[in-house]
């Protein structure tokens, strides 16, 4: 069974890739691996606590990988490790996905100097974060969703749409048929 596997870190926002594992797991038949900095429980924006399966540096060796999907969350400096399993993910053929603030992390890994991206995360809210701008804004688009070789990136509050793409690049529904029942019933 192949893996996806998913980056916790303080206060990601765990809402924007439910609809998604849910998916992955009961249609996708994928096995979800969940990994942070460290083997401890990691509180998300919701309070919630995620026990990782897996450090970032363990993950790196990992096989049968279809994905490394980065929630968003606030904008904090990377811990060492991340940015080497995303480069590591990427040179591997991996899909890399990163929603709302997660394509920060893609930023600094140095893959949006050669990709097109989408964020919600703004220069000024760099700022406030008390970081640099990360970002190439020469490759910006302003869309939901940004699809672009390897790389997913979406803006937060288009976590259907996220999920949506990563389910058509990951073929988890057989046709389009599928895929149009899931839209329309998640859409209401």
């Amino acid at each position: 069974m192949s893996k996806i596997v998913c980056f916790y870190y303080d206060n990601f926002a765990d809402f924007e890739i439910t609809l998604a594992f849910h998916k992955f797991r009961q249609v996708g038949q994928r096995e979800i691996v969940g990994v942070a900095y460290r083997r401890e429980v990691v509180r998300s924006e919701s309070g919630l606590g995620f026990m990782p399966d897996a450090t970032v540096q363990g993950a790196m060796a990992f096989e049968d990988v279809d994905a490394l999907i980065i929630p968003g969350g606030p904008i904090q400096p990377p811990e060492p490790g991340i940015l080497e399993l995303i480069q590591t993910g990427y040179a591997k053929g991996w899909i890399i996905a990163a929603i709302c603030n997660g394509p920060h992390y893609l930023a600094r890994a140095g893959l949006l100097d050669t990709h097109t991206y989408t964020t919600t995360c703004t220069p000024e809210s760099a700022v406030r974060a008390g970081i640099a701008d990360p970002f190439p804004r020469k490759h910006y688009r302003e869309e939901r969703v940004v699809a672009d070789r390897q790389l997913i990136t979406a803006k937060g509050r288009a976590f259907v749409d996220f999920s949506m793409t990563l389910f058509e690049r990951l073929g988890i529904y057989a046709d389009d048929a599928e895929r149009l029942r899931l839209w329309q019933d998640i859409r209401g």
